[in-house]
């Protein structure tokens, strides 16, 4: 990514001073070096903001159950979308509308399976168990010998996680957040064909409030009058500042430095930031062998990521994040 020089106007500039004025090479490096490291620090940010969401959120399931707090964030968010984004909703084709629906469907559910999973196991387990969803689909997307060396890491590190006891993890947690990482996948796919119809995040805020369709209803009939608590409220609203307001602000201003490579590899680093929350806000404790399961997890994810990247041929449809 270019940077203009802040300096003298071009227009003003003449005689042979003008060459001058150019920033040299490696000046431009050191800007273009410092512009990608700052887009990191946001993705990690925003990683960290979504998580510690995730476990604020964690926190209300005893007044309103997980359905009904990610019926909360979901609609929250889709009205905080609506406002800032102000889609256009008329002249789209039925090919829009299917990649939009689909997305908003894909959101809802893995945010639905995803609160069922860390109200019964974990949050670094359950975003570590979800993380497989992006992978296989890496794998698959990649068709290459060395995909089959990062598939067997991770399960190597699924394998430690179960068998060493983490808080003796629930089956229906485990199965829930599995099937968060299977909507993870395909929210993936649709995202990409949603971004590629539709401008800036207008196809984003019309999913989010499919999405919100999508789990009110069920946090209607689960929560019933909990959901009208203004304690309920007022923390429903926070979550939703925390994990989908900041991360998706501060996610847009990396991607205008950072190489969707590079984003998707970082993306690798949620279990890390899961990890800290459940720590910090939950007070869920890992011991070293199920942190070398997290570990590996994370090495096989990345590893993956850059090997679908090296498998891509120039113009190849890019289903990464």
């Amino acid at each position: 990514m270019s940077h203009d020089d802040p300096g003298t106007p071009a227009a003003t500039i003449t005689g042979p001073a003008a060459p001058d004025a150019q920033p040299s090479p490696a000046a431009t490096e050191r800007r273009s070096s410092a512009g990608e490291l700052g887009a990191v620090g946001l993705v990690c940010a925003s990683a960290l903001s979504l998580q510690f969401g995730s476990a604020v959120a964690a926190l209300l399931f005893p007044r309103a159950g997980a359905l009904g707090v990610v019926a909360l964030r979901l609609v929250f968010s889709a009205v905080l979308m609506l406002v800032v984004c102000r889609p256009r909703l008329r002249g789209h084709s039925r090919a829009d509308w299917t990649a939009v629906v689909g997305l908003g469907v894909a959101l809802g559910t893995m945010n639905t399976l995803f609160y069922q999973a860390i109200e019964r196991i974990p949050l670094g387990a359950a975003v570590t168990l979800e993380l497989l969803g992006p992978l296989v689909l890496s794998v698959v997307a990649s068709r290459r010998a060395l995909s089959l060396l990062w598939a067997a890491l991770a399960l190597a590190g699924v394998y430690l996680l179960g068998a060493s006891g983490f808080a003796e993890l629930d089956f229906a947690g485990v199965g829930y957040a599995l099937a968060a990482g299977g909507m993870w996948a395909a929210y993936i796919v649709y995202n990409a064909r949603t971004g590629a119809r539709f401008p800036k995040a207008d196809g984003l805020a019309i999913a989010m409030a499919v999405a919100a369709c999508v789990s009110a209803p069920l946090g209607v009939v689960s929560a019933g009058g909990a959901l009208l608590d203004p304690v309920v409220l007022a923390l429903g609203a926070g979550v939703a500042v925390l994990s989908s307001g900041i991360p998706y602000t501060l996610e847009l201003f990396a991607l205008r430095t950072l190489p969707k490579s590079t984003f998707a590899v970082l993306m690798s680093l949620m279990p890390v930031a899961a990890s800290a929350a459940g720590f910090l806000v939950l007070d869920q404790r890992m011991g070293p062998v199920q942190l070398l399961a997290v570990a590996l997890v994370i090495c096989a994810s990345a590893g993956a990521v850059r090997t679908s990247r090296a498998g891509q041929r120039p113009g190849s449809r890019n289903l990464g994040p």
